[in-house]
């Protein structure tokens, strides 16, 4: 297709884009009596306009049910977690018992290498891309010191290339061949925060296993975002965060994967609670646990449903568009992101530098030479939200439920104005 930098071109592929329907059921900040340019979705993503009546059904059976609710409520509240399942299970590319969703991201990932770093003398290494989104970097090298490791030490982190902004995904290959016989795992996130790049899932994923090392993802940026085929892969484990690409709201519930191999097993070492236990029998109060056959085991408390619900809400939109369809219009949406910053980039002549690989979701992290905060204080101040990570980069995520073509153009303007000031 052959792009144009104009607002009739913007506003014809805004006509002709079968998604367009849904920018309506979303609620937009606004700037001067008109709605935002929101490209921080890939930090949290807007709201839902059905979420108030998903989450309003629940304060009404609390107030008129009281604790009966939890089983005379239209959805009831103690299987309330089991309607995410089936749509998480279709996103990221799982059977429908290998999902579940509890807790929050990172308090997962650590439930989840209780049952999945097994340290052993002489492996105990954890293999991991460099500068992971901090919360990872921190939770690895509390693992490890909890283990009793350096993590200095047991940290292997694969870097980018000299002057290079990416990863080749044959460096992680041959990270993983040269240390296999000193991994215990391998834990990367599936599509970089800063630089928006989708890691090779599949490749790398088929390399741990063929050396004999457990491999979990940290799917935040992933999920919601890219074509996922966790069970197809052969992945171990994996968790995601929902308030991003998922639009449930702010710090809101993780999901999980855990890889059917692992599951209706009692030999699993894992920390347990009563939520975890066989649903037949779990308010016999059994002093044994006993595991629910499916990924729920690792649950450790009941269901948080006002949480839950906005969840929910939203993914009555995932099941109604699908994944591959918001994939073909996030490509097209990006591509002509891409397209109007270059554009931008040649009559400002060079200011900036798009750092994201063809390898990419909805994001393009645009690293700024010249240019500083104040070119990002200036968007703020016409009615853009990107986001900002230092030192010098803007990111900016053009979500394919309620971004627009026109949302793309009016954005390159205001870049251009921004950057003529200085």
């Amino acid at each position: 297709m052959t792009f144009e930098n104009t607002l009739d071109f913007a506003k014809k592929m805004d006509a002709s884009d079968p998604l367009a329907s849904y920018r309506s059921e979303f609620i937009f900040p606004q700037h001067e009596g008109h709605p935002v340019i929101y490209f921080t979705g890939n930090s949290l993503g807007l709201q839902p306009k059905r979420s108030s009546a998903y989450v309003n059904e629940i304060m009404a059976d609390w107030a008129n049910l009281g604790v009966e609710g939890h089983f005379e409520a239209d959805k009831p509240w103690w299987d309330y977690h089991e309607r995410l399942a089936a749509p998480l299970a279709k996103i990221v590319g799982a059977r429908e018992e290998e999902v579940t969703v509890m807790n929050t991201l990172t308090v997962n990932l650590h439930l989840l290498m209780v049952s999945f770093y097994r340290p052993e003398k002489g492996r105990y290494k954890i293999l991991c891309e460099e500068k992971a989104f901090p919360s990872d970097q921190y939770m690895l090298k509390s693992q490890a010191r909890f283990h009793g490791y350096d993590p200095e030490t047991a940290l292997v982190e694969v870097q980018k290339r000299p002057g290079e902004h990416h990863w080749h995904t044959e460096d992680f290959l041959d990270a993983i061949e040269e240390h296999k016989d000193e991994l215990a795992l391998v834990l990367l996130g599936g599509v970089n925060y800063y630089n928006g790049q989708v890691l090779d899932m599949e490749a790398i994923t088929a390399k741990a296993k063929a050396c004999g090392v457990m491999i979990g993802w940290d799917l935040a940026h992933a999920a919601g975002n890219v074509e996922l085929k966790l069970h197809d892969w052969d992945v171990d484990f994996a968790a995601w965060c929902s308030y991003k690409y998922m639009n449930s709201g702010p710090g809101n519930l993780s999901g999980v994967f855990i890889n059917q191999r692992y599951l209706d097993r009692k030999d699993i070492p894992r920390f347990e609670g009563w939520w975890g236990t066989k649903k037949e029998t779990r308010f016999l109060m059994k002093p044994e646990f006993e595991p629910m056959a499916n990924a729920e085991a690792w649950q450790l408390s009941n269901a948080p449903v006002m949480a839950m619900a906005p969840y929910l809400a939203s993914l009555t939109m995932f099941e109604e568009v699908g994944m591959d369809a918001l994939r073909a219009k996030s490509q097209k949406l990006t591509a002509y992101l891409e397209f109007i910053l270059k554009t931008v980039e040649t009559e400002v002549q060079g200011s900036f530098e798009i750092i994201t690989p063809e390898e990419r979701g909805c994001q393009l992290s645009v690293f700024l030479h010249g240019q500083g905060r104040s070119l990002f204080d200036f968007l703020m101040s016409k009615g853009v939200l990107p986001d900002w990570r230092e030192p010098n980069v803007i990111r900016l995520a053009p979500v394919p439920f309620y971004n627009s073509f026109e949302d793309m153009y009016r954005f390159g303007q205001i870049l251009k104005e921004g950057i003529l000031k200085k």
